[in-house]
């Protein structure tokens, strides 16, 4: 079959030829319909992801939209190693789910992944303090950060404060509802950025797409003094390292403040939570309440969707 083919960690996928794959049990084989080409699938296609079993060739993909042999339009992922979603053809694994009548399969395909990542945490706070209020989005530029923004005025925010660097990713998240805080300045300057965007409100959860630098900064601004009992109750929920794997925390902040910071990604995430809210998220896409911008290139052009998909804005999606 035809598939994106990575021979080597620091090479760009090339069109070419690959061994089928292997249908397992409660599988079936399907066509590709769309994948997207999202910041994980680079990472793990590298190596640097925690989850790569670095090894290759292999086809990249993580998850995407897929033709049955009965003609169903449906969502899977989690395919074995080496084979991933950006070839001609798909071992589906059993997880698979039909999409809603009425979605855009490239929409699902470059919506759900970089969606879920905020979603998740996001309603699971909303479980612990019933209702969101602030929402502090460290790294607000890109794909997942502006489906952010969307997913926790949904969500019931009272208020989104988002942080990045890029010009026109911030544009975005203005456009879409958040107050935007301009990462250019020293630590200092940006904390006090992000105080005067927080008000007098302390984000009940924060997202981080970033870590490193960023993330101390926002240490920096959550910090307080005094020994009074701290009436805040902060969930801060490490999502992404873009900026850096390491960030150190002050050892103030976690004694003054009520704060747990926790993670949130493959294998911290509970497979029933994701399994449930899977059809939930892929019918708000579909029925237009959350906005995915696309960019579309044919799975021969993968090598042009590849170095396409390192820039903020639009997610690429390949398409047959």
């Amino acid at each position: 079959m035809k598939a994106a083919i990575l021979r080597s960690p620091d090479a760009p996928p090339e069109y070419g030829d690959f061994p089928d794959p292997i249908v397992l049990g409660g599988g079936e084989t399907a066509e590709l319909v769309a994948a997207g080409i999202h910041p994980v699938v680079r990472s793990l296609a590298s190596g640097r992801h925690y989850g790569s079993v670095g090894t290759w060739p292999l086809v990249p993909g993580v998850d995407g939209v897929v033709r049955t042999a009965e003609g169903t339009l449906a969502y899977t992922g989690g395919l074995p190693p080496p084979h991933g979603m950006l070839a001609e053809r798909i071992a589906v694994p059993e997880l698979r789910l039909a999409l809603p009548r009425n979605a855009d399969p490239v929409a699902i395909a470059g919506g759900v992944n970089p969606g879920l990542s905020s979603w998740l945490p996001l309603r699971a706070r909303i479980g612990e303090v019933e209702q969101l209020g602030t929402v502090l989005l460290i790294g607000v530029t890109g794909m997942a950060g502006m489906l952010a923004v969307q997913n926790a005025q949904i969500l019931g925010a009272q208020r989104v404060v988002g942080l990045g660097r890029d010009p026109a990713g911030l544009a975005r998240a203005a456009q879409a509802g958040a107050i935007t805080v301009v990462m250019t300045g020293d630590r200092a300057t940006n904390a006090a950025a992000i105080l005067a965007a927080l008000g007098d409100t302390t984000p009940s959860i924060v997202i981080d797409f970033l870590w490193g630098a960023p993330a101390e900064t926002a240490f920096a601004a959550l910090g307080r003094r005094g020994l009074d009992e701290d009436r805040a109750n902060i969930a801060y929920v490490q999502i992404g390292a873009m900026a850096g794997p390491e960030a150190a925390v002050p050892a103030s902040l976690l004694r003054s403040r009520r704060i747990r910071i926790t993670g949130s990604g493959a294998g911290s995430v509970s497979i029933a939570d994701i399994k449930s809210q899977l059809p939930v998220y892929m019918q708000l896409i579909a029925d237009g309440r959350i906005d995915v911008p696309t960019q579309t290139f044919a799975l021969p052009q993968i090598s042009d969707a590849w170095a396409a998909s390192t820039q903020s804005g639009r997610r690429v999606v390949v398409v047959p």
